[in-house]
């Protein structure tokens, strides 16, 4: 049993791929090949964006563009805590605070109702994550960065392919940027990212910052780095999108039957009206997690836990001086939640065997 089953996509679209990565081989253009802006332009028009730039990871994609908003020094970014390290990192890596707020109960997505009230003069981009693969309420949260003139940065990295309100994750803000680690809905088999949006102005300043912030070949307007998408990454993600469609459909197959099969004891993922998750995990709430999670492995069941210590509490980010109980509701979930084996080739056996563990396991 395998947590994210790589090999078996790879055997399905092997001779695709294969061919796809030999031809990069052939051209020997490594860096900045015509596959960039093919996936760019492929990607795009899924989104349903204007601009899509590719970058070395999903957390380069979302620092270059904060980089691209000039967010420095003494500026701050609302986030949330309860989430991969990346959303905060790339704040505090350009010197600004990360400013989180608690999540909402259910989704466990950043909780609108609560970002207003922490919103400061020195306060310039909202960054909400949408978790496990589904949107966080960007209605809510575009509402209120309208009013306040701030940008927002949707982090995209585990919803790529996921909707809101027919509309694609990505797609729906500012900006938004995704990640395509090889686990990812759409993995590549190594680093990559990419930023999408709609604002000319933003795409132009992206491709310079990624380029070493050069405007012109040893011309450099502005500060950058190293942030481009290689070459055969790009190839092996053109031939694996052809197929994307058919991976998200039996990603949706694969967690309604785990939603309508799961034991008692098991609190599901909460899906908000209007969204289609893309269950980049499919992450469940139990009692007792470690223990629940030692029985599943000695039947031979891995389980992964995203994520088991919020973000205000990591030694990193002590010198923001929260306090534990400044985020109740992510750190409950913190100790709840538990992922199961999710992968879009997962057959109902399988699905059955992990159930059957996982019925064995709870704590009643």
């Amino acid at each position: 049993m395998h947590f994210i089953d790589l090999q078996i996509q790879y055997k399905n679209y092997k001779k695709n791929i294969d061919a796809a990565i030999q031809q990069v081989l052939d051209s020997s253009q490594y860096i900045n090949g015509p596959q960039v802006a093919e996936l760019e332009e492929v990607l795009a028009e899924f989104v349903g964006t204007s601009h899509g730039v590719g970058f070395s990871s999903g957390t380069e994609s979302l620092k270059a563009t904060l980089m691209a908003w000039e967010i420095g020094l003494g500026d701050e970014v609302i986030t949330t805590p309860f989430t991969f390290i990346a959303s905060a990192e790339v704040i505090a890596v350009l010197g600004a605070k990360p400013v989180f707020i608690d999540v909402d109960p259910n989704t466990l997505n950043i909780n609108p109702a609560k970002i207003e009230e922490a919103i400061t003069p020195r306060t310039k981009a909202i960054l909400p994550v949408s978790l496990y693969g589904q949107c966080a309420n960007l209605t809510a949260i575009n509402t209120i960065a309208k009013k306040h003139k701030l940008p927002v940065l949707e982090d995209g990295c585990q919803s790529f392919g996921a909707s809101f309100e027919g509309e694609r994750s990505c797609g729906l803000s500012t900006a938004g940027a995704t990640s395509f680690f090889p686990a990812k809905p759409l993995g590549c088999y190594g680093d990559g990212g990419m930023t999408f949006t709609n604002d000319d102005n933003l795409a132009s300043r992206l491709r310079i910052i990624r380029e070493h912030g050069q405007a012109a070949r040893y011309r450099h307007a502005m500060l950058g780095g190293n942030g481009r998408l290689d070459t055969i990454q790009a190839a092996i993600l053109l031939a694996k999108f052809p197929y994307f469609q058919e991976e998200i459909d039996n990603r949706q197959r694969i967690a309604n039957y785990y939603i309508s099969n799961l034991p008692k004891g098991a609190r599901p993922p909460t899906i908000r009206p209007g969204n289609q998750s893309i269950f980049s995990q499919f992450t469940i709430r139990v009692k007792e997690r470690e223990l629940v999670q030692k029985r599943m492995m000695e039947q031979n069941i891995p389980t992964a836990i995203h994520y088991p210590v919020p973000l205000h509490r990591q030694p990193v980010f002590s010198y923001l001086a929260y306090k534990e109980a400044d985020f109740p509701v992510a750190v409950q979930a913190a100790r709840e939640v538990l992922s199961l084996p999710m992968h879009p080739f997962m057959t109902q056996s399988q699905q059955d065997e992990v159930l059957s563990a996982l019925s064995k396991s709870l704590v009643l």
